[in-house]
């Protein structure tokens, strides 16, 4: 499994052969110019929730590629009054697709669409593959329901948002990756605007002072899993 970090919390998955595009939120990001939002390939774009700096690049990019859009009701019916096909999901269920078993499951946090309408509740994303299983939160507090996933499946890589203010920061990111018994962490949710700029370094040495590996990638760069 590839993930590519495209800016944000916006990612892009290879698994299965197929391609899988997280909260894309890339043409008003100054950080992320080298990204061309039209030449990216997607099979499927996954939604944590509603917030413009998560669906911004939704449209065409699905317009783009013909992808299948995976989230809440609420936000795969929205874009299904736009003519885009989707999967729908709620919190604690699952579905396996052909890329491998998907899960939705709490986040705290709120959603709305940048038109003031209703996003559904926000959520994250459990994805278990034959090459690996990812956590991927979305913008959430630090939750007692983090403990819960370790219990149904193990995690190699739980994705965190470390930014603060509107997320978790990194002392709590630290805690959530204890809850889901990984330490292998990549960084999302920082640096793009003011309030969420961060300590690279600092971010760093509080992670490894845990046993923990936190890894902060340059927007374009990929890890593997």
């Amino acid at each position: 499994m590839k993930i590519t970090f495209l800016g944000h919390a916006s990612l892009q998955v290879e698994v299965a052969g197929k391609y899988l595009i997280v909260d894309p939120f890339i043409t008003a990001n100054e950080l992320a110019k080298k990204i061309d939002v039209n030449s990216l390939k997607a099979d499927y774009i996954l939604i944590t929730h509603a917030h413009q700096d998560h669906i911004l690049d939704v449209e065409v990019i699905a317009k783009n590629t013909d992808a299948k859009i995976v989230s809440n009701y609420e936000i795969v019916t929205y874009y299904g009054a736009k003519e885009i096909e989707g999967h729908p999901l709620n919190h604690g269920g699952s579905w396996q697709f052909d890329f491998g078993k998907l899960t939705y499951v709490n986040a705290v946090h709120t959603s709305s669409f940048p038109d003031g309408s209703y996003g559904g509740n926000p959520g994250g994303f459990v994805l278990e593959t034959s090459e690996g299983n990812i956590y991927i939160t979305g913008d959430t507090a630090l939750t007692m329901d983090m403990k819960l996933i370790p219990m149904q499946c193990k995690i190699d890589l739980a994705i965190l948002p470390i930014g603060d203010n509107f997320t978790m920061g990194i002392d709590s990111a630290i805690i959530a990756s204890n809850f889901v018994e990984c330490n292998r962490i990549l960084g999302i949710h920082y640096d793009t605007f003011g309030y969420i700029k961060i300590d690279h370094q600092e971010a760093k040495e509080k992670f490894e002072d845990k046993g923990k590996v936190l890894s902060l990638l340059e927007i374009g760069a990929s890890l593997t899993v």
